[in-house]
């Protein structure tokens, strides 16, 4: 019995611990500025990319560009093939960890049509709004 019960919580332990490895926590620039985001761990991102911010290597697939949502802006360093959808004004959510101030994405995933945006960033964006604009409908911007 007991040598069933030890099985039983080994194999619990061996799945709590893949599963830990595998979630990848979300957070709005905002909570990032704010220290939320795990330090050096791997998390997901997600936010509008900034007007006028996309900076392409001349020599190789590396882009620069900043995320916001509205209420703070971080620097993502990306380098890789960009999802065709990927352009500035544009809903995202990456997939890296900061390092030196800078959020380097390891992927970048754009919205799939112009009506979507992934739930985590239209709720990140609507709490930005609520915190800058003072909460209610006191004036912020109507998301998608």
């Amino acid at each position: 019995m007991a040598l069933l019960v030890a099985a039983v919580g080994g194999a619990a332990g061996l799945s709590l611990t893949a599963l830990e490895r595998n979630i990848n926590l979300f957070f709005s620039p905002s909570q990032v500025q704010a220290g939320e985001a795990p330090d050096g761990g791997v998390f997901r991102v997600g936010g509008m990319v900034v007007d006028g911010s996309v900076a392409r290597g001349e020599a190789d697939l590396s882009v620069n560009f900043a995320l916001t949502d509205t209420a703070a802006t971080i620097p993502v360093a990306y380098t890789g093939i960009l999802p065709d959808l990927f352009r500035e004004g544009q809903g995202i959510v990456a997939l890296g960890a900061m390092r030196g101030g800078v959020f380097v994405a390891t992927q970048v995933l754009a919205k799939h049509d112009e009506n979507y945006m992934p739930p985590e960033v239209n709720q990140a964006l609507q709490a930005a709004n609520r915190g800058k604009y003072g909460g209610g409908d006191s004036g912020a911007p109507s998301l998608p």
